[in-house]
């Protein structure tokens, strides 16, 4: 029992580490991931391997071909495909937020803009690349908003979706304009969800995502 529950989690460990590194750009698509090169390289045994890559076929960012699994990753037309979605329900999370969010959660909220802040104004002020700093605290300001919701179900749609467009998101967010006005954003919603105000919230998420997925779009057409 004690070995299948230590099989289970490596190859959960395993399914993340790859997921990541397929969202983040680490492995292009087109490339094979090998069952046994990852079992070298990652130093376990092929049963977790193997259930790590049929878990990320079936999310459909690998496919199987006649010479090994492919990296599928995140189209172009993927990304816009989620943020259509995102624009449709965001907003309806958003407004969910401003009736639920507690002052602890407001806290934090506020914290994570601070910071964000913080490390665009050292990209922009000292040259040093913040982008990864700075998407990951887009991402705790998304999460905290979908989970002060206090809604499962839209929490986990959308932070699967957000954790989906990570390639794209940091593309974004390397552009130190981009980065600001994001932040102007966060903060504007993050005033509605303080005044409770649903309808505020619901709208300017709704125009935050709407910018976001211009500024991608803006991205691919250079």
């Amino acid at each position: 029992m004690g070995k299948e529950h230590k099989t289970i989690s490596i190859a959960e460990q395993i399914f993340e580490n790859l997921e990541h590194d397929i969202l983040s750009g680490k492995y292009e698509r087109g490339s094979i991931l090998s069952e046994a090169r990852l079992c070298e390289e990652l130093g376990v045994s092929r049963t977790p391997v193997r259930e790590a890559l049929k878990a990320l076929e079936q999310e459909h960012i690998l496919a199987e071909t006649g010479r090994g699994l492919e990296v599928v990753g995140i189209s172009f037309q993927d990304m816009v495909d989620m943020y259509a979605i995102r624009m449709r329900i965001e907003g309806d999370c958003a407004a969910l937020s401003a009736r639920n969010i507690t002052g602890e959660e407001l806290e934090e909220m506020g914290e994570i803009n601070d910071l964000q802040q913080f490390y665009i104004d050292r990209q922009r002020n000292m040259g040093t690349d913040c982008s990864d700093s700075i998407k990951d605290l887009d991402s705790r300001f998304h999460q905290l908003l979908y989970r002060s919701s206090h809604s499962n179900t839209y929490g986990d749609i959308l932070t699967n979706l957000h954790k989906r467009m990570t390639k794209y998101r940091k593309a974004s967010v390397r552009q130190t304009g981009r980065a600001e006005e994001s932040l102007r954003e966060h903060r504007k919603i993050y005033d509605a969800l303080r005044a409770h105000d649903e309808e505020q919230a619901r709208q300017l998420a709704e125009y935050h995502v709407t910018q976001a997925r211009k500024s991608i779009i803006a991205l691919e057409d250079q």
